[in-house]
Parts: C-alpha cells; sequence; structure tokens
C-alpha cells in the first residue's frame, strides 16, 4: 500500500488528469459533513459487498477521517487483488487544514 500527503493528492488532482478513484469509507453523516470532491462514498462496513462497484486495474485512492480507517480498507483491497491502493494520509482532515481550509471540519 502506498500513501499520499493531501498536498501531493491536491497536486495531482490539480492537473485533471489523474485517473485514480477516490474511495471515501466514512459513514454516509461523515461523508455528507464534508468531502473531497468527485469522491465515492462507500462506508467500510460495507465495502466486501461493494468490491463489484470498483475497477480492479484502477488506482484507488482511500480516504476517511484521519487515515485509520482507509488504511485497514486499503490493506483489505491489496488482499482482494487491487493493483493499485493509495491512502490519503491524514484523512479528509488533513485535506481541510491543509488544502481547503473552507471545508467544514468535525
Amino acid at each position: 500500500m502506498q500513501e499520499i500527503s493531501a498536498q501531493q493528492l491536491k497536486e495531482r488532482l490539480a492537473t485533471g488528469t489523474d485517473s485514480a478513484m477516490l474511495l471515501d469509507v466514512r459513514e454516509i453523516d461523515e461523508f455528507n459533513i464534508c468531502h473531497i470532491e468527485g469522491s465515492l462514498n462507500i462506508p467500510m462496513g460495507e465495502m466486501p459487498q461493494s468490491l463489484g462497484k470498483l475497477d480492479q486495474s484502477q488506482e484507488i485512492i482511500t480516504i476517511c477521517h484521519h487515515g485509520m480507517r482507509s488504511m485497514k480498507v486499503a490493506l483489505y483491497l491489496e488482499q482482494q487483488g487491487f493493483a493499485i491502493v493509495t491512502n490519503l494520509t491524514g484523512g479528509v482532515d488533513a485535506w481541510a487544514r491543509e488544502v481547503d481550509v473552507s471545508m467544514a471540519v468535525y
């Protein structure tokens, strides 16, 4: 599993050509408070039955509140055969504090 910082992700997304899927694994009520634009929300507990929604050959960047749940999901996805999985270090909290300071925090 690879890791990416909020700043690195910002730079990648700024090009407009990044094809990675942003996978937010928080609960829907957390996702509704704040999320990175373009993220797909599949809560961690729903991951086993939702694998069919994901492309195993596409890079997936996992996101949660602080980076711990998403790290567990990233490791799970690798075990399920996903080729390129990257975890957002510090999660959406780091994104809100370092990239988009107008984003709600909780």
